[in-house]
């Protein structure tokens, strides 16, 4: 019982750390799972240099939408995950998804398929080199998790581009507190691919190419009272174009109990130049939106309430304004899930979930609505080696 009950709290705490991961790009926990290989040749691993992970997750979908309801089964997530390290220094991992277009992004040459592609060299305990196509270290618990266990992000996640080429220095002046600074890509395309070539804004003002379209990125990630309480707070600012500038702020916290775990994120994006996009698409496109201010206030928690089940709850509450029309959208998100662990050596769960959207207008046409959407699948994160 309190074998399962600990390798619950960790499937559940993966909710933490995996798109980052303990922020030192590794990936997070993985648990105490063994590999296909050694279950099924009886191989006695010995060595951490290679781990191959398949994460899916897939399930039948009833959705609803303008009083339609319609029905399908669908592949959720397929991601590859290939990491390992080489003696105390040398760290890789490599995660890439397998459905998505495979085609290399113009300014980076990565695949937008490609979310991970990175090497870490850790001189000491305290400090730790990364380079490559990494995960942005904005913080936050939504943002950190994997992608996998998520049954519908947030507005502001959903819309962030942030797997971008870029380094990234770890400092970790005691072993529950860490500091990352990360600069990065602003944008994985040419400008002109990401924008459209003669792109104007709202107000048609004509957006020119920056010389240095970087995001610079400030982390902090706290443990207290052995990790009872943890923190993941970002904020950093990016060049999107010439003369306009983006700030992002991301403060999330957790309440972690061997049982129950919780988190509660808020996320603000203070931008010059709509990078989400949410508000250029809300007012049709005519050129991108300038001074825009986006909220996102999410919470969640994760229950084991008796043994192989555990229960999840989710609420997101957003808005979007601008400077001409101030707060123009408020969007509403409540997500349920009830899973069931079924093996106690392997990260598998079943589930039935629901997730329920409505979203509100002021001072635009756009008529209110709401959308419904119930899930029954699985999900897998298979260790093969």
């Amino acid at each position: 019982m309190k074998k399962l009950l600990s390798i619950l709290a960790i499937a559940a705490m993966s909710t933490v750390a995996f798109a980052q991961g303990g922020n030192v790009g590794d990936g997070g926990s993985d648990g105490n799972y063994k590999s296909l290989s050694e279950r099924l040749l009886n191989l006695e691993k010995k060595t951490e240099n290679f781990n191959l992970f398949l994460n899916y997750a897939a399930s039948y979908q009833m959705s609803e939408a303008a009083d339609e309801w319609t029905s399908a089964f669908r592949a959720k997530q397929l991601r590859l995950e290939i990491k390992g390290q080489f003696g105390d220094h040398l760290t890789y991992r490599i995660r890439h998804r397998l459905n998505r277009a495979q085609d290399g992004k113009s300014e980076e040459n990565f695949a937008k398929a490609t979310d991970i592609m990175m090497f870490g060299w850790k001189f000491n305990d305290k400090f730790t080199l990364m380079g490559g196509k990494l995960c942005q270290f904005w913080g936050g618990y939504e943002f950190d998790e994997n992608p996998m266990y998520i049954y519908q992000y947030s507005d502001m996640i959903d819309n962030l581009d942030n797997f971008l080429a870029g380094v990234a220095l770890s400092v970790t002046p005691i072993p529950s507190q860490e500091f990352v600074f990360n600069i990065s890509n602003s944008y994985s395309g040419k400008f002109a691919d990401e924008y459209g070539a003669g792109a104007v804004t709202a107000d048609g003002k004509v957006l020119q190419a920056a010389n240095h379209p970087l995001a610079y990125i400030f982390n902090w990630n706290g443990s207290f009272g052995g990790g009872l309480v943890t923190t993941r707070w970002g904020v950093g600012s990016y060049t999107q174009a010439k003369h306009y500038h983006d700030n992002m702020i991301f403060l999330g916290q957790s309440l972690n109990l061997p049982k129950f775990q919780w988190y509660f994120d808020y996320m603000g994006a203070f931008e010059g130049l709509d990078r989400l996009r949410i508000a250029t698409g809300e007012f049709g496109g005519n050129g991108y939106q300038t001074h825009v201010r986006y909220n996102s206030f999410v919470t969640k928690m994760n229950w084991q309430f008796s043994e192989g089940w555990n229960l999840m709850l989710k609420g997101m509450y957003e808005t979007a304004a601008t400077k001409d029309f101030g707060k123009f959208r408020t969007s509403l998100g409540y997500i349920g899930a009830l899973e069931y662990y079924p093996l106690k050596d392997q990260d598998l769960r079943f589930f039935v979930a629901y997730v329920g959207r409505h979203f509100s207008y002021n001072k635009l046409i756009t008529p209110d609505y709401s959308t419904n959407r119930i899930e029954l699948g699985f999900m897998f994160r298979i260790k093969a080696y």
